[in-house]
């Protein structure tokens, strides 16, 4: 299994995780009009494997997954739907947002 960056931040009583393979941190991906900017100031807290940062997501409010890793993973377990799932440079990013 793969490692990735994996970082959690308290807002109010909301969790947000953001999660990212380790290869993707600092890019730039730009589609069409989308230029989506993997930052590692979002992005990278500690680097970890891919079961442990799936397994932050029952806790977290906000979740922001980028890359074949996390997000084939998150799908494979059941959080993400395959059909919510946006590529950009051909790179997967999900959101799971709980209200």
């Amino acid at each position: 299994m793969a490692d990735v960056y994996l970082n959690v931040k308290k807002v109010g009583n909301s969790i947000i995780l953001a999660v990212c393979d380790c290869d993707l941190l600092g890019r730039t991906l730009r589609e069409g009009k989308i230029v989506f900017r993997i930052k590692t100031e979002f992005y990278r807290g500690k680097k970890t494997t891919v079961e442990e940062a799936m397994g932050l997501i029952s806790n977290s409010a906000i979740v922001n997954l980028v890359g074949k890793t996390c997000v084939e993973t998150a799908i494979s377990k059941g959080y993400v739907h395959p059909e919510a799932v946006l590529k950009i440079e051909g790179i997967p990013h999900a959101q799971i947002i709980k209200l």
